[in-house]
């Protein structure tokens, strides 16, 4: 399973990858409750496949229940941590 000690840790992680697979410019300051689909164009392939990454990089498996759920980066980071059982400070 993937080392994450920290939520931080976590939220980077996740933030890193919600850019790169919404192809968002570095230099653009990412919202943590940016919701995906709404503010950062996404469609729902877009969220599958976001979905299916974060799986492969924190080495989980997230629910269809849970899926429906992931709207923002800190929600998507909110269920990793607790899947991967890292306290959210």
């Amino acid at each position: 399973m993937a080392k994450f000690s920290s939520f931080s840790e976590i939220l980077s992680k996740v933030r890193e990858i919600v850019t790169d697979q919404f192809c968002i410019d570095a230099s653009q300051e990412l919202d943590n409750n940016a919701y995906f689909i709404r503010d950062l164009g996404a469609d729902s392939l877009d969220v599958v496949e976001l979905v299916m990454v974060l799986e492969q990089q924190f080495e989980i498996q997230i629910s269809d229940e849970y899926t429906t759920k992931i709207h923002t980066v800190q929600e998507a980071a909110e269920l990793i941590a607790k899947m991967l059982e890292v306290p959210v400070v």
